[in-house]
């Protein structure tokens, strides 16, 4: 439960917990669940609640959600922290809602960073959602899909809450300014730019807007002649903007989405879009030797013989990224994700290896032809190890028509190569070596 203590004011609370939304109508953002006549705001109006899971970025008013709700609902509500409660805790609060429905009643209980409770934490909430006992709403940064129980995120409706847009934020600014519980009492003198500028800095997050804002306001010049007047200055704001905080997890699904939109971009031949995603996750910390390592994959996944020289690209890149990391290599990186994107594009080494797999995988027990294997010692010659194999160097045109497949895989072709780039060479190629085998009456591999 949480302490307060005899010697606390609310002036001395941050901006963003003095003038935190009490109703619907205070809240900003979230209009595509909190409109007129959206679902979830029917629920909450006509107190009809049933378990549900907020999940969006930070500073978009999950925790703020709840507490309306609370306000608002005739339930029993228990704010719950996943960070400092353990399994004895769920256990109390479970009998006392246990307790509570034997009267009739409903207690709500709101877990605010779910995704911190480890499975048997999570379960043993499970039975009590079940029956009725609690409400749970839960909130969360990350995919509930990845860090909820199942059984648990079955009986719960999701709820995806977006990060606010500039617009939003800045009229949430405009009502810091103005509500005496913010700087309401004071006159404070920053013009319309600077609040967009603070708006686009906080990337979504209310908490990171309203925090800005009051560094900038705390740190303002105060008039000469009216000291209750505040003057933010542009060098004031940009001491409070130096750095942008990037929404990023390298554990969590952002690292996934950020991975996944370089190299989609990359594949989609857009070496802008590409910089800028290797930049977002770079600039947010992420390992460089990671981000080559992908890069690398690519290189022979997307690219492969249309272009063999970008496999050498990316390792070199990586290889560069390890003998002098970052920031100088970020410019490594960006020559790697230049060339890979610009670069002719092939999947068919790729399909290949996953055709063969399925074939591979379906049959494990195929043995392998008698005519390759190696004869090592006298039983395996005796055995026909390597009876009638026919060694390419010694033929004049470095083939022979030797059967190398399975008797049950004959014909079967995996590499099919396309007319990008280079690997047009390569289709020549093999299109000549088949020809040649048919010509000599070999069977066809």
């Amino acid at each position: 439960m949480e302490q307060v203590s005899l010697f606390e004011t609310k002036v001395s609370q941050p901006l963003a917990a003095r003038v935190r939304p009490r109703t619907l109508e205070e809240f900003v953002g979230q209009t595509h669940l909190l409109g007129e006549g959206k679902v979830l705001r029917r629920l909450i109006e006509s107190d009809n609640l049933s378990s549900m899971i907020f999940w969006g970025p930070p500073g978009v008013g999950k925790t703020t959600l709840a507490r309306i709700i609370a306000g608002m609902t005739k339930a029993e509500f228990i704010d719950f922290s996943a960070v400092t409660s353990g399994i004895k805790e769920i256990r109390t609060v479970m009998q006392q809602a246990e307790a509570n429905r034997r009267f009739g009643g409903k207690t709500v209980l709101f877990v605010d960073e779910i995704h911190r409770f480890n499975k048997a934490q999570q379960d043993a909430f499970l039975p009590f959602v079940e029956k009725g006992s609690i409400i749970l709403i839960g909130a969360t940064t990350e995919n509930p899909s990845f860090e909820v129980n199942g059984a648990l995120l079955s009986r719960c409706k999701v709820f995806v809450l977006k990060a606010l847009s500039p617009a939003e934020l800045t009229e949430l600014l405009r009502r810091a300014l103005d509500d005496p519980r913010g700087f309401g009492g004071q006159e404070i003198s920053i013009s319309t730019e600077m609040l967009e500028a603070i708006a686009s800095f906080a990337n979504g997050d209310a908490r990171t807007a309203l925090s800005t804002l009051e560094m900038a306001v705390l740190n303002g010049e105060v008039d000469e002649v009216d000291h209750n007047k505040v003057i933010v200055t542009a060098e004031t704001l940009a001491q409070c903007t130096s750095r942008k905080s990037l929404l990023y997890d390298k554990k969590g699904e952002e690292h996934y989405n950020l991975i996944s939109a370089l190299h989609k971009s990359m594949r989609n031949s857009d070496p802008d879009a590409a910089v800028y995603w290797l930049a977002r996750m770079l600039e947010a910390g992420e390992d460089p030797l990671y981000v080559a390592r992908r890069v690398t994959r690519f290189a022979s996944e997307d690219i492969g013989l249309a272009d063999p020289r970008a496999l050498e690209i990316a390792v070199a890149a990586y290889q560069a990224c390890h003998f002098i990391g970052m920031p100088e290599c970020s410019v490594h990186l960006t020559e790697a994700v230049v060339y890979m994107s610009l670069a002719p594009k092939s999947n068919a080494l790729y399909a290949a290896y996953e055709s063969a797999k399925k074939d591979a995988l379906s049959q494990l027990a195929e043995p392998v032809p008698l005519v390759i294997r190696n004869g090592v010692t006298k039983l395996m010659r005796e055995l026909d190890y390597g009876s009638g194999y026919q060694y390419a160097h010694d033929y004049e045109d470095k083939l022979t028509d030797m059967q190398c497949l399975p008797d049950s895989l004959l014909g079967r072709e995996y590499y099919r190569p396309t007319d990008q780039g280079v690997e047009v060479r390569f289709k020549e190629r093999l299109n000549e070596i088949k020809r040649w085998k048919r010509e000599r009456g070999g069977k066809k591999r």
